[in-house]
């Protein structure tokens, strides 16, 4: 019998190859690596964040109460004050001018140029009276302070509770280069949890 030359000719199929157990050590090893690979990205991304962007820090002391309490958790940015001015009303973290080895926390009050002068409890920011929400009555004090030119590249911060915060008042003005980060936002104690104002 002659073969169709335009047929393809017939081959016969194989038999399938029985399944080969690969053995469990083999197939765990890709997992392990690629857990291994997410774990160090993770980490890189995270130490990124902390480095440069936030940093946790926790709150030691009552100076800034209403607002923050003693042991609070919050993270400070430490990048916005290069994309944007220092402003009135932010809460910055800052090395103590006296010990730059300790790092505070206030309320910052007067910006460069300003004029400011406290009379009995009574803060005036370039000849008005200043209003602080934030200071509870509680924690308001009667002390005065004669007026104080805020130099050019300083600071003028007070802490929100007022009779019993180390600040301004004590310590004078403070230079930007001390100033390292903005409270934005707290995480502990939950019930606190949200965007520092």
């Amino acid at each position: 019998m002659a073969e169709d030359s335009n047929s393809a000719p017939l081959v016969a199929a194989a038999a399938p190859a029985p399944p080969v157990a690969i053995p469990r050590t083999r197939r765990a090893l890709p997992a392990l690596a690629v857990w291994l690979r997410d774990l160090v990205i993770s980490l890189a991304i995270s130490s990124f964040i902390i480095v440069f962007l936030y940093q946790p820090v926790k709150v030691e002391g009552t100076s800034m109460m209403p607002s923050l309490d003693d042991q609070e958790r919050i993270f400070v940015n430490k990048f916005v004050y290069k994309l944007e001015p220092i402003e009135r009303g932010d809460i910055v973290v800052f090395r103590y001018p006296r010990d730059p080895s300790k790092s505070f926390i206030k309320r910052v009050i007067g910006v460069a140029g300003d004029h400011i002068r406290i009379v009995a409890g009574q803060v005036f920011v370039n000849g008005r009276p200043l209003q602080e929400d934030y200071v509870s009555e509680v924690y308001a004090d009667q002390r005065s302070m004669s007026e104080v030119d805020v130099p050019p590249g300083s600071y003028f911060l007070l802490g929100d509770h007022r009779n019993m915060s180390n600040d301004s008042r004590d310590f004078g003005t403070v230079d930007s280069r001390y100033i390292y980060g903005k409270a934005v936002f707290g995480y502990w104690p939950m019930d606190k949890m949200g965007r520092v104002k």
